[in-house]
């Protein structure tokens, strides 16, 4: 199937004064969050993106932004889809607070230690926050390679908790390992959808050239395989040879 770029949106005036945003409106990407989000949109111009969706809240919009600018600059015009689904999580209760302050909650222990059964008052669960991002993400992925191919390559801009828990289910973690993994602002973490198995490519990415997704390499290959460009695993099933 296609390939999906998950970008979590810059670092906001909320990030840098340890205050829990969740879907508050009106958080910004502040200074340093914007330079991130145009260093990421000059990675992804080397990208062949077919489509762009991005999380209601503010600070996704302004990233994906930036992707848009950076395309249209070389003639190519890309426009970006709503998608509620990449929303952040529904921290309830628990938004606008300091995290400094919620790190006494006994909740605070559990979201840390048993994700799966945190549940934020007034909010949503975490456990709810996976399975609409993951569906979302998957649909998604099917349709644009439905309309563009199997190799196919577009960007979904959301949030850290939303990146976290995609990747975990792509990589077959459970949930209650996920605070294990990391997605820092404005990083990629990349991900193809097989007809088996989803392939993790890059994970909280900062730097570096993207243009081998041209042609994402298959994964899976017995002994690694050949790496971007080289030649495609088989699909079909193993036979004999004499």
């Amino acid at each position: 199937m296609a390939t999906v770029i998950l970008q979590r949106h810059g670092r906001t005036t909320a990030n840098a004064g340890g205050v829990l945003a969740g879907r508050l409106p009106g958080v910004r990407l502040d200074e340093t969050g914007q330079g991130q989000a145009r260093d990421a949109a000059a990675r992804l111009s080397a990208v062949p993106l077919v489509a762009v969706a991005s999380s209601p809240q503010e600070r996704c919009a302004e990233t994906a932004a930036y992707v848009v600018e950076a395309f249209a600059a070389s003639g190519r015009a890309l426009a970006v889809e709503t998608e509620e689904r990449l929303a952040e999580c529904d921290y309830g209760d628990w938004q606008g607070r300091l995290l400094t302050d919620l790190a006494g909650e006994d909740l605070w222990k559990v979201v840390q230690r048993q994700p799966s059964a945190a549940a934020f008052p007034g909010g949503e669960s975490l456990r709810t926050m996976q399975r609409r991002a993951v569906d979302a993400v998957r649909e998604r992925d099917a349709a644009v390679e439905a309309q563009h191919g199997a190799e196919a390559v577009w960007l979904a801009v959301t949030h850290g908790d939303i990146v976290k828990a995609v990747l975990a289910d792509a990589l077959g973690m459970h949930l209650d390992l996920f605070q294990r993994l990391h997605a820092d602002p404005a990083s990629l973490t990349i991900i193809r959808y097989g007809a088996t198995r989803p392939v993790v490519l890059q994970a909280n990415s900062h730097a570096g050239d993207l243009s081998w997704l041209h042609r994402p390499p298959a994964g899976g290959d017995v002994g690694g395989g050949a790496g971007p460009g080289g030649p495609a695993a088989p699909t079909g099933p193993a036979t004999a040879t004499s």
